[in-house]
């Protein structure tokens, strides 16, 4: 989702208590990142989300050394007002980059993450109906397409069924101590989404 994420933490320590297997989590995350957008990024046309996942692709992923499986959780700046992507867009996006994922790293497990709730936050360019039907669709895709080898689902394990939005538990900036934002979920948050991940994909019992 974005470069504040923590769960990467969360995952890194299950995973060596399972001692089964040495691995290293890399957190690629950039914050305010998107999959299929900018159109277009340079040094002459700068975006504070840096380029897009496919164009980073290359270099942030494909290149590295070693890789076995990829968590991939992004698409909710695509659909909020500063990217205005439709879910079609992002699902295409995410067909392409598993596509060259599977295609430079063979054997590689591609995990898909869904989309935790932005609705009512107060951040200006999220939170509204539009961005969560959007998410909704685009997981629901993760969930079902079969396109991933597996589904980290966060949005399950943060929802507020009543509300729509992440649950009230998860919201406090706990840094901070501030009210949080209704969009990143806060310490207690993170522990959930990085307790949601399957170790079985990575062949090590659960912790």
């Amino acid at each position: 989702m974005n470069g504040d994420d923590r769960w990467p933490d969360v995952l890194a320590r299950r995973l060596s208590a399972g001692k089964t297997a040495l691995w290293s989590v890399v957190n690629a995350g950039i914050g305010g990142n998107q999959v299929v957008g900018p159109a277009e990024y340079s040094p002459q046309k700068p975006f504070a989300g840096g380029p897009s996942a496919l164009s980073r692709l290359e270099r942030d992923v494909l290149t590295l050394s070693g890789v076995k499986a990829v968590i991939w959780l992004e698409g909710i700046n695509d659909f909020s007002k500063n990217g205005n992507a439709e879910a079609e867009a992002l699902i295409a996006g995410m067909r392409e980059g598993v596509a060259r994922m599977r295609a430079k790293l063979p054997g590689v497990k591609v995990i898909g993450a869904t989309l935790t709730s932005a609705l009512g936050s107060t951040i200006a360019s999220h939170g509204f109906e539009l961005q969560d039907e959007k998410r909704k669709k685009l997981n629901d895709f993760i969930r079902t397409s079969g396109v991933f080898d597996d589904v980290a689902d966060f949005d399950r394990a943060t929802i507020d069924a009543q509300t729509g939005g992440i649950k009230a538990e998860f919201i406090p900036d706990n840094t901070v101590g501030g009210v949080g934002d209704k969009l990143h979920p806060n310490r207690l948050g993170y522990q959930a989404m990085g307790m949601a991940i399957e170790l079985a994909a990575f062949g090590a019992r659960a912790k």
